[in-house]
């Protein structure tokens, strides 16, 4: 089976066969999924979707495209909704410097401000850093986010940051890219990376992998990450979706917890 950790199955794109694709997940490989918040509005309806489905869990946390109007008050709600049974992270958080969207320091300040309500409730991050290298990495440290461990989301960046953040005990998130033909440095990572470490993930509707780049992806996609990865690292699909389903189990503390991955609630 296997485990999609970053979805975003409440975007509009779902909207008119969203019941009728999650319906079909269960009986085509996908076991589990978390829909990822990256707004106050998707941290609402991603912890509402997951509440529908036994299989299906959710983050809560504000994008760094959308901090810019972040104040206390809703960062005391986005406590609040942490506590929702669903909810197994803090993200996607991080900085974007690539569309900028939000300026550089209040990105920062509210990264670093949800690193600490990560530590604070106990959950893991998603960490979202695009052509932001540098002070994503001075950030986490500063933070101290091992404490809680996460996911670099679509990772991105090269080898040797890659090592830093697995000696720091995170995972990394890979999808679609790593099927692209100019994805050559994500393929040198998943190489040199150990498989304990590595996790399954779409950013759907994004990403989609050869042969459906450009198109709407799924988590029915992931069977295509699957066979790349198991030719990169010299194992069989199998045990490429074994290793990953038990890490993403560990990642999001979902190791011992009940869920049935065939069921909708």
């Amino acid at each position: 089976m296997i485990f999609d950790t970053h979805a975003h199955f409440d975007a509009e794109q779902f909207d008119e066969d969203r019941e009728k694709l999650l319906a079909v997940f269960p009986v085509r490989g996908v076991g589990a999924v978390v829909n990822v918040a990256a707004s106050l509005a998707s941290t609402r309806s991603s912890l509402a979707l997951a509440e529908g489905y036994d299989w299906m869990f959710a983050s809560v946390g504000v994008h760094p495209d959308d901090v810019g109007d972040l104040d206390e008050a809703e960062l005391g709600w986005l406590y609040e909704q942490t506590k929702n049974p669903k909810c197994v992270a803090v993200g996607e958080i991080g900085l974007d410097y690539y569309w900028n969207k939000s300026e550089k320091e209040v990105q920062k300040n509210w990264f670093a401000r949800q690193l600490q309500m990560a530590r604070d409730v106990g959950k893991p991050v998603i960490i979202h850093s695009r052509e932001a290298a540098r002070d994503t990495f001075e950030i986490i440290r500063e933070e101290k986010a091992w404490e809680t461990g996460g996911v670099m989301h679509c990772y991105s960046y090269s080898w040797e940051m890659a090592r830093e953040y697995l000696k720091m005990g995170f995972y990394l998130g890979i999808g679609g890219v790593l099927t692209f033909k100019n994805g050559q440095k994500l393929r040198e990572v998943v190489k040199n990376a150990p498989m304990e470490q590595l996790v399954l993930e779409t950013d759907s509707p994004y990403l989609s992998p050869v042969p459906y780049r450009g198109k709407r992806n799924s988590s029915l996609y992931l069977s295509y990450v699957v066979e790349e990865m198991a030719k990169i690292k010299g194992i069989s699909p199998e045990e490429v979706e074994k290793i990953t389903w038990d890490n993403a189990l560990r990642l999001y503390g979902l190791e011992g917890r009940s869920f049935a991955p065939h069921s909708k609630q």
